[in-house]
């Protein structure tokens, strides 16, 4: 009885030491792919922060009666959402809390999504909403020239005045152990700028018009947008997916260390009880 408990014990070391070796592996991987993804999520930040300003003050200048498409308030029909998520599982909550807020976004509206990553692209087909894009697109691929076809295909479906208003959510990287959801406007562009740059931009002119300029420039800034997204998104990812690895690492090294005292206490118990037969044994003797 005893030789059976320790045999299942022993199977049931073998198999956690297994997974063990496994999410080390992952931790590690996740760790070295951290490292470049973050450095390229911090190189694109900036420009991110100065585009968008930028962008801001270029619609508050010009004022309310510039008609252009990207800055006209429609009647609000329908949204597009361009969802960012990763690749792969194994991080946590990482991908459901970018889920969830791209549906409090979208509670009891007509929105369709333009999804970036194997399981962004997964969880829009398998709740039947409305893709724009029919391929799946994976995270690790996109890159500058994939996000100004995206950006073409989002900014020509919004001409033709599709949708009315277009987000892009994904998770900002904040440190190693935090990655929040957030969700951006892109369309229609608004003026969210401090007041204290007003002075100093209000003498702008913007040659050969402001709708030019703006109609030249939103394209990009859409896809400079998306890719700063999507650079955030895999820092993210991967932050996430290391502090998973790490967790279950230390949780396997837990259990094995259980195990172990179960097997030596159920080896003791053999040992004891042999001792005992042999005692019992030569006393009859």
């Amino acid at each position: 009885m005893a030789a059976s408990s320790m045999k299942d014990i022993k199977t049931r070391t073998k198999s956690v030491e297994g997974t063990m070796h496994i999410t080390k592996a992952m931790e590690l991987v996740a760790s070295s792919k951290l490292r470049r993804a973050k450095e390229r999520a911090q190189q694109t930040l900036p420009f991110m922060k100065l585009l968008h300003d930028t962008m801001s003050g270029i619609v508050k200048n010009c004022g309310s009666g510039v008609m252009s498409t990207y800055t006209a308030v429609r009647e609000h029909t329908k949204s597009c959402i361009v969802l960012v998520a990763g690749d792969r599982g194994l991080a946590g909550g990482f991908n459901n809390n970018v889920f969830k807020l791209a549906e409090s976004i979208a509670a009891g509206d007509n929105v369709c999504y333009y999804p970036i990553g194997k399981k962004a692209y997964e969880y829009c087909y398998n709740h039947g909403y409305e893709i724009i894009n029919n391929n799946m697109l994976r995270a690790d691929d996109t890159d500058t020239e994939e996000c100004t076809h995206i950006c073409d295909v989002l900014t020509k479906e919004y001409t033709n005045q599709r949708f009315d208003k277009l987000y892009v959510v994904y998770s900002e990287f904040v440190s190693m152990l935090a990655q929040e959801p957030k969700a951006l406007t892109l369309l229609p562009m608004t003026a969210e700028i401090d007041s204290d740059t007003k002075g100093a931009r209000a003498l702008t002119l913007y040659e050969p018009s402001p709708e030019a300029v703006i109609d030249a420039i939103v394209p990009q800034y859409v896809s400079s947008m998306v890719y700063a997204a999507v650079c955030e998104s895999l820092a993210s990812e991967y932050g996430a997916r290391r502090m998973a690895m790490e967790a279950a690492t230390n949780n396997a090294a837990e259990m094995i260390e259980e195990l172990n005292l179960k097997y030596n206490r159920a080896r003791q118990a053999a040992i004891t009880q042999e001792i005992t037969e042999i005692v019992s044994g030569a006393g009859e003797l």
